[in-house]
């Protein structure tokens, strides 16, 4: 399995599933990140697949509303809103742009983050997200191995009877779940390593594991490479695990391409003291002439907007 520019992608699931698939954005690949926002479980993913293949048969969400903005179960707050429509929305838009994209990908990307889940007690429904409602309203309870493998079984069946040339990267989120404690937190990583590991030996040659945890278990055990809050992983162990992904998910060219993009994007970052000084023109000239070079070289690599944005602010100057 090989990511390359000019390969599309989809990576769906925790918080480190939007950690690397921004690094990959960042890096100009074409990448969908969780479509619908931030997933924990491997239930609650694996319905969004599935809803993804057939988006016409997906029934509007069943919003409820709580401390002043709308909600969907299914969906992370980041779909919420005050308004119900733009709510309703939101989630449409996406779900039918992501269901076009699933359907041309090479590559998923799934990351678990924990087995536990919460089922709405109302209707017994596990929920992707509890929106900080009262506790009282839902159970509790922790995936089991089986049920997990059946589930993504079915799942990846589906998505390849719709997208035969799909290959999927299965990760185990780094990130310490410890409000249970560190030995529930041990059990609930274990089920989700061992279900990878066995849907990985029914699918092989279409399944592989990228050990994210292991790296960061293993090799950045100090707590330096961890956030203030102790849990999550910080900056620079991102970046680490980032580099042993491309270093084993990508060929050297493409490695010294995404160095070209990295180089170009510190570039436009860079704020300058005097913006109006003959250094920093050429600067911002030497920048240009890096995203032409890089441009002649791959048509999937784009940087039309900045570009023009730096011929407009040099056309401005040389006005003024």
């Amino acid at each position: 399995m090989r990511v390359s520019y000019g390969k599309a992608m989809m990576s769906i699931g925790s918080c480190f599933a939007e950690n690397m698939g921004n690094l990959l954005d960042k890096g100009r690949f074409t990448v969908d990140i969780n479509p619908f926002g931030v997933l924990y479980n491997p239930r609650s993913a694996a319905h969004a697949i599935r809803r993804l293949l057939h988006p016409e048969e997906s029934p509007d969400d069943v919003l409820f509303f709580h401390e002043g903005l709308f909600h969907s179960f299914e969906h992370h707050s980041s779909f919420s809103d005050a308004s119900e429509a733009d709510c309703r929305r939101k989630i449409r838009e996406r779900l039918l742009a992501s269901a076009s994209n699933l359907r041309r990908i090479e590559l998923l990307f799934i990351t678990f983050g924990t087995s536990w889940c919460f089922r709405l007690k109302e209707n017994g429904r596990i929920v992707a997200n509890c929106h900080k409602l009262p506790g009282r309203m839902f159970e509790r309870e922790r995936l089991t191995v089986e049920s997990t493998v059946d589930e993504w079984d079915e799942t990846l069946s589906a998505l390849w009877a719709v997208n035969r040339a799909a290959k999927v990267i299965f990760t185990v989120s780094p990130v310490r779940h410890m409000k249970d404690g560190a030995h529930e937190n041990l059990l609930s990583k274990s089920i989700l390593l061992l279900s990878v590991d066995a849907l990985q030996a029914r699918h092989s040659g279409r399944v592989c594991y990228f050990p994210a945890y292991e790296i960061m278990m293993d090799e950045l055990r100090d707590y330096r490479f961890y956030a203030e809050d102790m849990l999550h992983p910080s900056e620079a162990a991102v970046r680490y695990i980032f580099e042993r992904f491309a270093e084993t998910f990508m060929d050297a060219e493409t490695r010294a391409l995404l160095a070209e993009v990295n180089e170009i994007q510190k570039a436009l970052s860079h704020k300058p003291f005097h913006p109006e000084s003959d250094s920093y023109k050429h600067f911002m000239a030497q920048t240009l002439l890096k995203i032409e070079h890089l441009k002649a070289k791959t048509p999937y690599i784009c940087f039309e907007k900045e570009a023009g944005e730096i011929k407009l602010s040099c056309k401005n100057k040389s006005v003024e």
